[in-house]
């Protein structure tokens, strides 16, 4: 049985979003699960993982804030 260390849930638009850092007895990870329309999809990432994770998603986001800038300067 899992049990959860903390959680958070918020809104964005339309969709509801959970996020819960649990344990069992493999071990601790990052559960997200996002709702929407009566639907529901969920990623877990290892504890171990987790660093490796939130840095991808922070790359991804300089890369096309970058991007973003990079184009209006054209425009």
């Amino acid at each position: 049985m899992d049990s959860i260390i903390d959680a958070k849930e918020f809104q964005i638009e339309r969709k509801r979003f959970h996020v819960e850092f649990r344990e069992n007895d493999r071990g601790k990870f990052l559960r997200i699960t996002e709702e929407a329309h009566g639907r529901r999809n969920t990623i877990i990432v290892p504890s171990t993982g987790v660093g490796d994770f939130t840095a991808a998603i922070g790359e991804v986001l300089h890369t096309s804030r970058t991007a973003a800038i990079s184009t209006a300067a054209i425009s």
